[in-house]
């Protein structure tokens, strides 16, 4: 699939929109579409979203591996807090937050077949982890984006 830049706008706040046309195949309309990006050209979602996490939430994105394409993961430096998000759910962890029985971090969201063949994928937590530093809340996050993404 092709795409073609057809304009960029830039906010102070720390993204941008870019405007592009995506040429899907030989027969089809292209499709023109709006996504937002860190300046360092990483994808975080759509312009709404962007709006969101970064605006209103005062969130600062980034990818949960280097090996990634979108950013899932991000700091809130006023509520101290790491939060992970999908296009389906976002939630905040701090110091202080526990992995309860349901929560989306003790589960992988991988099937049971795929992990049995890639164990390294399962970022799931177990029950009863507790974040005792912003190191072990940015993990919580990490393993909530995975889970709903």
């Amino acid at each position: 699939m092709d795409k073609e830049l057809l304009a960029t706008r830039k906010y102070r706040v720390g993204y941008e929109v870019r405007t592009e046309r995506y040429f899907v195949g030989d027969d089809e309309q292209p499709i023109v579409m709006k996504s937002a990006y860190l300046p360092s050209g990483d994808y975080i979602g759509n312009p709404r979203l962007a709006n969101f996490l970064i605006r209103r939430k005062g969130i600062t994105p980034e990818k949960a591996k280097p090996s990634h394409n979108v950013c899932s993961i991000g700091f809130c430096e006023a509520e101290n807090k790491w939060y992970g998000w999908s296009h389906r759910a976002i939630f905040g962890f701090g110091v202080g937050s526990v992995a309860k029985e349901g929560d989306c971090v003790v589960t992988s969201g991988w099937t049971e077949e795929y992990l049995k063949e890639h164990p390294e994928e399962d970022l799931s937590l177990p029950i009863g982890f507790e974040a005792k530093s912003l190191g072990d809340a940015q993990r919580m996050a990490v393993a909530f984006a995975e889970s709903v993404s």
